[in-house]
């Protein structure tokens, strides 16, 4: 087992829990999220604030993504109905996340890099940034049937900003990346519309990202518990450049007996007291709530951001991207037949022009032989954004009456021998 450090319940655990219940007002509607749908339970906290430390390098400010200067993220959050599914109609459990890696990213692209650890699942825009080696619009996270509203959503916001797309200038592919919510959500619904990924795009911010049961994560299942959105960063110190890595993960993958946090085979030994997963399939109608069937029996899907301010080029990010699969491994996750692991990494210390008038221009670039420490961070901070998605998210029950159950963190305390 690894060495678990005191870490003191931190100001910040305030805030981050402020901004999730924030997150689920849905908009553009005047519609309020119905928050009996999200079960009332312990207090959810993130690992460090459990004194659960991954890895050896410190995280930034905001164990965040946006740790990396002038990253933002947004998030809606669509929460509605309960009972029968009716195709169509509800109940609702979805949203949509979006990354801008920075502004005015159309004209001052980012050097970007990704990797597929398994296809079974979609991210829209890979062929051009494996061409081009840039990123030029935001990123967004969502459900799979969602993807081309989405997309649509992106096209508009990008217009509204730059009114020559397509005309005078050039048209463009939007990066939209999927985990299937069907489990809990509505999802040939399509609830998430083009106002949703606007109003996300429009309200996306740095400081700290919320993380669970929010935006693109809403429906998520994880390792067999409620799963979503998870973030962390690392810091180097100065003697190894200073730089900072922080990712952020889309959890809905792995199946129970997988789960590892921190070395120790938590999913092994959770259910040892009970029937394996406690699963139950309730009737439809017998007035009672099931949990969701086949706890962690689905392959599921992972996506994985990573943002940096190292001076890396396209080919660097990539290797940087294909890491993050060793934060997804040391999880517990094998990335089984039927998963979709996506990983998309990208640079903020460079800009690419969009129409450079000159030849040439100017890129600072990091020796290969100083890339090792930030492929340390990035396995770091993708393996414990991913247990930040299981100690963050809430209970939920969705259509049908599915329950997925949060993870206990009681459990897990006693589990990995945390200090209460």
């Amino acid at each position: 087992m690894r060495h678990h450090r005191g870490v003191p319940f931190s100001r910040l655990t305030t805030v981050l829990v402020a901004a999730i219940l924030a997150s689920c007002s849905l908009s553009g509607t005047g519609r309020t999220a119905e928050t009996s749908e999200i079960s009332p339970e312990e207090p959810r906290a993130r690992a460090r604030d459990l004194q659960i430390v991954i890895g050896r390098y410190p995280p930034g400010p905001f164990n965040a993504i946006t740790d990396v200067a002038g990253v933002k993220v947004g998030h809606v959050t669509l929460i509605k109905g309960e009972g029968p599914l009716k195709p169509g109609e509800g109940p609702v459990r979805t949203g949509v996340t979006v990354i801008i890696p920075r502004d005015d990213v159309w004209q001052r692209k980012v050097p970007a890099g990704a990797f597929v650890l398994n296809g079974t699942g979609e991210m829209t825009g890979l062929a051009w940034v494996a061409e081009s080696g840039f990123l030029e619009y935001p990123i967004a996270l969502t459900n799979t049937l969602n993807v081309p509203r989405v997309a649509n959503g992106i096209i508009s916001w990008m217009i509204k900003r730059y009114p020559g797309i397509g005309i005078t200038d050039d048209t463009l592919t939007p990066v939209v990346a999927e985990c299937d919510d069907g489990r809990l959500n509505d999802i040939q619904g399509r609830h998430v519309s083009e106002q949703d990924v606007i109003q996300a795009l429009d309200r996306a911010a740095g400081g700290p990202v919320a993380e669970g049961t929010v935006g693109a994560g809403t429906g998520m299942v994880s390792y067999g518990f409620k799963g979503g959105i998870g973030t962390s960063s690392r810091r180097l110190p100065d003697e190894e450049g200073g730089y900072t890595v922080g990712v952020l993960v889309n959890a809905n993958h792995g199946r129970r007996p997988e789960l590892v946090i921190a070395g120790v085979p938590v999913g092994r030994l959770y259910d040892r007291d009970e029937p394996f997963g406690g699963q139950s399939s309730v009737p439809e109608g017998a007035g009672a709530v099931a949990r969701e069937e086949r706890p962690g029996g689905g392959e599921g899907s992972i996506i994985v951001i990573i943002a940096t301010d190292a001076p890396l080029d396209s080919r660097q990010l990539t290797r940087l991207a294909k890491r993050a699969a060793l934060g997804l491994a040391r999880t517990g996750s094998t990335a089984r037949h039927g998963s979709g692991d996506f990983m998309l990494a990208f640079s903020t210390a460079n800009a690419i022009p969009h129409y450079p008038k000159d030849r040439t221009f100017s890129m600072t670039h990091l020796a290969d032989t100083h890339l090792n420490p930030l492929l340390t961070a990035t396995v770091e901070a993708t393996e414990e954004a991913i247990v930040n998605a299981l100690t963050t998210a809430r209970t939920v029950v969705g259509r049908d009456n599915h329950r997925v159950e949060a993870i206990s963190l009681t459990r897990l305390r006693t589990l990995l021998s945390l200090p209460r």
